[in-house]
């Protein structure tokens, strides 16, 4: 790998490592507040929706400058967005100002992989990526967990500066000041990332015509035989995962009887078996046979289910290491293939805020349906079983569409040969 790339994963990992440590530490926040829980899942609910009403500019603003400043200039937005929870700012608003600035650094961060590195490269950089990136939430979900934790809050609110009152009185804004230091780290690194020399033609400022540009590239992955594939399995894919992040928290509280603070260690858990997953992938899994991978997204909805048996961290553990290992497996590979469609068809930019709309409407639909079935007061094993159950079927028709577009292509080629 080139020397750039280290550079970029260091940013992202800071970047994301303080995007999850923040959403434990909003959590805390809203818990001290006395808010209802279904407003917990809402928190990602409001992070996500700015990916999906932004996607059709953040694409032609990441493709507007070399992409290392866009990475530092979303990241101050971020930034902005933890500082609000200072200022009285309900944390559902100020954690969307965080989305807003995630929404538009994720078309640069993974539109600079295909214009530093060429195509035979892009599964093992998707999985040191995934691999950080998760290696991030494990370690953000526990600082998270540790900043808010009785011991080290108390050290933390215990912090005098002479003559100067910072305001933080509780352990969520202890956390959260501790986090925007994070931030400030990722945005150090981001002043490193190299210049790949990719420039593109002069991008579109009318609003109405980046929706219609969009639009035809919104189009032209889904119709694409390979795109559809890999862009329906990383789509379910993400929605599941933010999903399964609340619904192990809760499954946690009611199962294991763990507070907020232990709880996120479990998200870690859940991570740590992704990034196995994705290391693997990396290592064995080339772009050419990316989709023999397909079943192990139907595994890993089987596997869910048995959470509602659990009662036992002993047995927690692994289990939850095994359905993390299931997704990054399957889920690496897919990102590939799409980046890889997606910069053949279209620019770096525009493929992936096409990804990130379809990966995060996904996210928002399924915390959506997650949040009701809370507010209804949904037993969380009944939650599990039908999460589970969706997520495998979801799989099972991926696969049979493959298999029809594999077949259909098939027939006409042979109508081609038989013309000859």
């Amino acid at each position: 790998m080139k020397r750039g790339f280290y550079t970029i994963m260091a940013a992202q990992f800071f970047s994301s490592l303080a995007d999850n440590a923040l959403l434990i530490a909003a959590i805390a926040l809203l818990i001290e507040m006395h808010a209802p829980d279904w407003m917990k899942p809402l928190l990602k609910l409001f992070f996500t929706v700015s990916y999906v009403m932004l996607a059709p500019f953040v694409g032609a603003f990441a493709d507007s400058m070399p992409k290392g400043r866009v990475m530092l200039i979303t990241n101050s937005i971020k930034v902005i967005g933890c500082a609000l929870m200072f200022a009285s700012v309900h944390p559902l608003l100020a954690y969307a100002v965080v989305g807003f600035g995630a929404a538009a650094y994720s078309p640069a961060k993974y539109g600079i992989l295909t214009e530093l590195l060429p195509p035979e490269k892009l599964v093992a950089a998707n999985g040191w990526i995934e691999g950080t990136t998760v290696s991030s939430i494990i370690l953000g979900t526990v600082l998270g967990g540790v900043l808010i934790s009785p011991r080290v809050s108390a050290g933390l609110l215990g912090l005098d500066l002479p003559h100067i009152h910072t305001g933080i009185d509780t352990p969520a804004e202890s956390a959260i000041a501790v986090i925007a230091g994070v931030y400030a780290l990722a945005a150090l690194f981001n002043f490193w990332i190299p210049d790949t020399g990719a420039r593109y033609p002069r991008q579109q400022t009318n609003p109405l015509r980046l929706i219609a540009d969009f639009s035809k590239c919104l189009g032209m992955l889904w119709r694409d035989k390979l795109g559809q594939i890999s862009l329906a399995v990383t789509t379910l894919f993400w929605g599941a995962g933010a999903t399964l992040q609340f619904i192990v928290l809760k499954w946690a509280e009611v199962q294991l009887g763990m507070p907020l603070s232990k709880a996120a260690i479990l998200q870690g858990v859940v991570a740590v078996g992704v990034a196995v997953g994705a290391v693997v992938a990396a290592r064995f899994v080339p772009l050419r046979g990316s989709l023999r991978v397909l079943p192990f997204g139907v595994a890993m909805g089987v596997l869910v289910p048995l959470m509602t048996l659990v009662h036992e961290l002993s047995i927690a553990y692994p289990l939850l290491v095994l359905i993390g290992a299931m997704a990054g497996f399957f889920v690496v590979p897919m990102n590939a293939l799409l980046q890889h469609r997606g910069y053949v068809l279209m620019s770096a930019g525009h493929s992936i805020a096409v990804q990130n709309f379809n990966e995060n409407l996904a996210v928002l639909t399924m915390l959506g349906l997650y949040a009701l079935m809370i507010h209804f007061n949904w037993h969380i094993n009944a939650v599990i079983t039908l999460f589970g159950s969706a997520v495998a079927g979801a799989m099972l028709l991926v696969i049979r569409k493959h298999k029809l577009n594999q077949a259909r292509y098939d027939s006409i080629a042979e109508i081609g040969q038989s013309r000859h």
